[in-house]
């Protein structure tokens, strides 16, 4: 199912431009990716740019054993929370996350303005991330394949909308073979099919050493907390 536009109509037609430059951004990135990819320099700018695990626990472990200086280092292995969200590992996965930005964060942008937004994307992405590094340093603490996506800054831009317009109809295209069947689905629908189709965000992977990016982990379903998280923040600015 591929969302292509809502049908809210808005009096006051600001441009978002946060839409615009997050998807630039985005793009842009990706095809530095491809680039280092062809230079066999992939891997090592994302292990340096996007979230490890096995790092995070080993910092916390040297922190905790009485090497205060470790301290550094855990906040440094941290950025890759923020640095990893404007990074992808494939093409489903930089294709999926900015369709639902276009789509949903368009008409978003333009109800509670850039400065919201962008407050929404980012606190989405970074609260997440810190429920993921929660998380995995429970689960899978050797784990050693970055983890990069917009996905949970997505979710939590998916949240607020939903929570704004649960009953919107969104044009949608329905993929059948060669066929592409035009429908319209209401808005609560995608919050079923964004989890869905988080299991085809490695359809056309980059290749990450030491495995891949993005593998599939429990910890990868975090990202689910940005519904909630948009979905809450919605509620704030309704009563504000």
């Amino acid at each position: 199912m591929i969302p292509v536009t809502d049908n809210v109509f808005l009096f006051a037609q600001k441009k978002p431009n946060i839409t615009y430059s997050l998807i630039g951004i985005s793009i842009g990135l990706f095809l530095w990716e491809l680039k280092l990819e062809l230079g066999n320099e992939l891997g090592y700018a994302i292990n340096n740019l996007g979230l490890i695990p096995a790092q995070i626990t080993n910092a916390i472990a040297a922190a905790m054993s009485g090497n205060s200086a470790a301290w550094v280092a855990v906040l440094m292995s941290l950025t890759g929370i923020f640095t990893g969200m404007f990074l992808h590992s494939s093409f489903a996965q930089i294709l999926g996350n900015l369709l639902f930005l276009w789509v949903f964060g368009n008409t978003l942008e333009k109800i509670i303005g850039h400065r919201d937004f962008l407050l929404l994307y980012l606190t989405g992405g970074i609260l997440t991330g810190f429920f993921q590094v929660l998380v995995q340093v429970l689960v899978e603490p050797n784990l050693t394949v970055p983890l990069i996506g917009a996905n949970g800054a997505i979710a939590s831009i998916l949240g607020a909308y939903i929570f704004k317009f649960p009953k919107v109809k969104i044009d949608s295209v329905l993929p059948l073979v060669i066929i592409f069947i035009p429908v319209q689905i209401p808005a609560f629908y995608y919050l079923f099919w964004w989890f869905i189709q988080q299991f085809f965000y490695g359809i056309g992977s980059l290749n990450i050493p030491p495995s891949g990016a993005n593998q599939f982990s429990i910890t990868y379903w975090i990202h689910g907390i940005g519904l909630l998280l948009g979905a809450g923040y919605m509620g704030i600015c309704k009563k504000r």
